[in-house]
């Protein structure tokens, strides 16, 4: 068989060693909008009384924004008040915020800027003249009974050593770039008309069955190209790129149900589980009338019950029974595994069954029969009890001619 497999300043002069420590500080920012509405329902409500923001999160710690429209404390009344609350986190910090009152298109009216050191939860700190009543009436009149409290807020945080981040991996993209450069490629795969250049070693390490194949010592010329039986070339390029990056490529030609499913198939047969998982993934989210029955085929023959399980939720959710019927898909999947209508009845039968009682139970003049009664009725005959004799003659060991391939034109690998 050959090697054929089935996819200016000078430096100074110190006399005494010296040793060296850095302390800096670093500051998270971030901005919150507190968008007050309806103002005139709150204005009068009390001094001491007060709305607040929802919590954002800043340095690590949860905050609110406080807003006294009649003043923090009795004789305020003339201004309202706005101050930053911290509500849970690391305390003992320093901060360093602005509170803006706005107006339409993010006119800037009031601003105050503050540096504070929270030491306790609850605690808030802000200002209790934020603006007057009267200055603060007539924006509301221009801006619809609304207005706006931003806060920009800074929590510093000081280190006594230095800590130097780490740039992103690029391991992805390095690998990525060694397969589509081909340098240093030692191994040829033939895969129908296209040939792809690879490294064995990095196959080998990623699969054993390609370790098996490319590393094999009894192999008389471990140079010879490998040819690729029975696969697509778009799926055994696609499981190259996978192999090199764990990731799945980007292409339309991997959103087509078809692909996804060989693409699992070879996922499985190569000890790939993740691309499997992937794939299995992808395929639960594109099932349609013509695709399930297909699917919960490989579902039963790899035991993947998150992809049966979303098939049998499919049929089971939507009126698709006789178009799944018509399809070949189907014919397989009774031909394999006809007990799998078992879990497709148990969620179907019984709201049809009493459907039909309570069609037979109204045609017996109790109640009206309506036009929607009728057409489930319809629905149940047609659809359902059909399904009921394709189950009972599966159970009784009705014959069917087994088929050659769980699927037509699946890769068939010729090593595994």
């Amino acid at each position: 068989m050959g090697n054929t497999i089935g996819s200016s300043s000078s430096p100074v002069k110190q006399d005494v060693p010296e040793t060296w420590s850095t302390s800096f500080t670093e500051g998270d920012t971030a901005a919150h909008n507190f968008e007050v509405t309806g103002f005139s329902l709150l204005d009068g409500m009390g001094a001491g009384n007060f709305v607040s923001s929802s919590t954002f999160f800043v340095g690590g710690c949860e905050w609110d924004i406080t807003f006294y429209p009649d003043g923090w404390k009795a004789g305020g009344g003339a201004h309202a008040s706005a101050y930053l609350r911290l509500c849970n986190g690391e305390l003992g910090l320093q901060t360093n915020y602005t509170l803006s009152l706005l107006g339409k298109d993010g006119q800037v009216f009031v601003q105050g800027s503050i540096e504070h050191t929270f030491q306790s939860a609850g605690i808030f700190w802000g200002f209790e003249h934020f603006v007057q009543k009267s200055k603060l009436r007539r924006l509301l009149s221009d801006n619809e009974d609304c207005v706006t409290i931003r806060c920009v807020l800074t929590v510093m945080r000081k280190h006594d050593t230095l800590a130097i981040p780490a740039p992103p991996s690029n391991l992805q993209e390095d690998f990525a770039r060694m397969l589509k450069d081909e340098e240093g490629a030692d191994v040829t795969f033939i895969v129908g008309d296209k040939s792809f250049r690879a490294h064995r070693h990095v196959l080998a390490a990623r699969s054993p069955a390609f370790r098996a194949e490319l590393l094999d010592p009894t192999k008389d010329d471990p140079t010879k190209p490998v040819k690729v039986d029975d696969m697509d070339p778009v799926i055994f390029e696609a499981l190259l790129y996978f192999m090199y990056t764990d990731t799945l490529p980007h292409g339309c030609d991997l959103e087509k149900s078809v692909t996804l499913q060989h693409l699992f198939i070879v996922g499985v047969r190569y000890g790939l589980d993740r691309l499997a998982t992937m794939c299995e993934g992808k395929l639960c989210q594109n099932i349609n009338e013509q695709t399930v029955a297909t699917a919960l085929t490989l579902a039963e023959w790899y035991d993947r019950v998150h992809l049966k399980n979303a098939c049998i939720a499919f049929v089971s959710s939507q009126d698709v029974l006789d178009a799944m019927k018509e399809t070949n898909g189907f014919k397989h999947l009774m031909t394999r595994y006809p007990g799998v209508m078992v879990d497709i009845l148990k969620q179907n039968l019984p709201s049809s069954i009493g459907v039909r009682k309570q069609v037979v139970w109204m045609q017996r003049g109790r109640t009206p029969i309506s036009r929607n009664m009728k057409r489930r009725a319809s629905r149940v005959r047609h659809a359902v009890l059909p399904s009921v004799c394709v189950l009972a003659l599966a159970l009784v060991g009705f014959c069917i001619p087994h088929p050659q391939r769980l699927l037509t034109s699946q890769p068939m690998l010729g090593f595994l």
